[in-house]
């Protein structure tokens, strides 16, 4: 599912790309997410802060963060990782919810290097939830990205945290895991070997692709050069509409793709299944304490005919709130799902 691609030097600018694959329409909207919000972990609630960032987000199902950009200039891209071991969730660690993984970094944190001290400090612990649509359970990886070019992959594996932090860790995709696929992209010529530049779907072609093209890119001179560059490397690692390779969701159409200005916290937002190209700059949001949270209707305005197009900061309405899908949720779900088949 998806591959997430980070240019640190287009200009004096970072600009970060990312594709999101599935095998179904995950029903994606924007929502702002003001600072000021008190929340918690989603599973115990052992855990809990009030947002210190504002953000805009891209939701799956209204109920999960699953990519989005602070005012403070860092980033979060939730990509699939079918590796993924949480291990068996220990009530004496910290832990987050999948649902709420990367919102937490967003809420929290301006800088990658906060974050990952953050992660190595408390040894946080991933919960997996189930899918609320009756689909397996998801296995995720994160990505986080900032204004100053840092960039972080976390992976878990036997319940811990593997984190790959490195201003030169600029692309991701999906299996195998980070550090496989980093000796992988050794083997392509003009990455360091002699094979040709592979041009299937495959995650490990997807990244070679893009860690070839990427650092390739002339400099831009505006940023819409920057951002239309890296359109069209991120449309160069976009699977097209297939049907879905059996057992692999990852394995599945590209949904739709962003792209972020880290510096000038611009958000990019554009659909392959409903074709239209949307964008925000945070400093047009109300992110203040005490804001409305406020959504833009992705699912049903975005269309080519008489849809939104264009800057849509003005277009975000109040829909109530952005309900993360917490593990009692869960169990409310199954236990109405069990019910609705007796």
């Amino acid at each position: 599912m998806c591959t997430r691609v980070v240019w640190p030097d287009a200009n004096g600018a970072v600009i970060v790309g990312r594709n999101m694959d599935f095998h179904k329409d995950l029903m994606t909207n924007l929502w702002t997410q003001p600072k000021g919000i008190t929340r918690d972990d989603g599973v115990q609630r052992k855990l809990t802060w009030i947002s210190k960032y504002g953000s805009v987000v891209a939701t799956a199902f209204d109920m999960i963060s699953v990519d989005g950009l602070n005012e403070a200039g860092l980033a979060g891209h939730v990509l699939w990782l079918a590796e993924s071991d949480y291990g068996t969730p220990e009530d004496s660690r910290t832990q987050l919810s999948q649902a709420i993984w990367m919102q937490y970094f967003l809420d929290n944190y301006a800088t990658v290097a906060e974050a990952v001290e953050w992660i190595e400090k408390s040894d946080v612990q991933v919960v997996q939830m189930m899918d609320p649509t009756g689909g397996a359970p998801p296995a995720i990886h994160l990505a986080l990205d900032d204004a100053t070019g840092d960039s972080c992959i976390i992976e878990y594996s036997d319940g811990k945290p593997k984190v790959y932090h490195s201003r030169e860790y600029r692309v991701m995709t999906n299996s195998p895991t980070y550090d496989q696929q980093l000796e992988l992209v050794r083997t392509i010529s003009g990455l360091g070997g002699d094979q040709p530049l592979p041009g299937s779907t495959l995650a490990s072609d997807r990244f070679a692709r893009a860690t070839y093209y990427v650092s390739r890119l002339d400099q831009p001179q505006t940023q819409l050069q920057a951002i239309a560059a890296m359109f069209s490397v991120i449309r160069n690692a976009a699977q097209p509409f297939r049907i879905p390779d059996p057992g692999k969701p990852d394995a599945s159409q590209t949904l739709w793709q962003t792209v972020s200005d880290l510096t000038n916290k611009r958000y990019v937002f554009e659909s392959t299944t409903r074709p239209n190209i949307v964008w925000v700059d945070l400093g047009d949001l109300d992110l203040t304490e005490g804001a409305p949270q406020l959504k833009l209707n992705l699912v049903n305005e975005l269309t080519v005919e008489h849809g939104i197009a264009g800057e849509v900061s003005g277009k975000f309405a109040d829909s109530g709130t952005l309900s993360f899908l917490t593990l009692e949720l869960e169990r409310q779900l199954i236990a109405a799902a069990a019910k609705a088949k007796q």
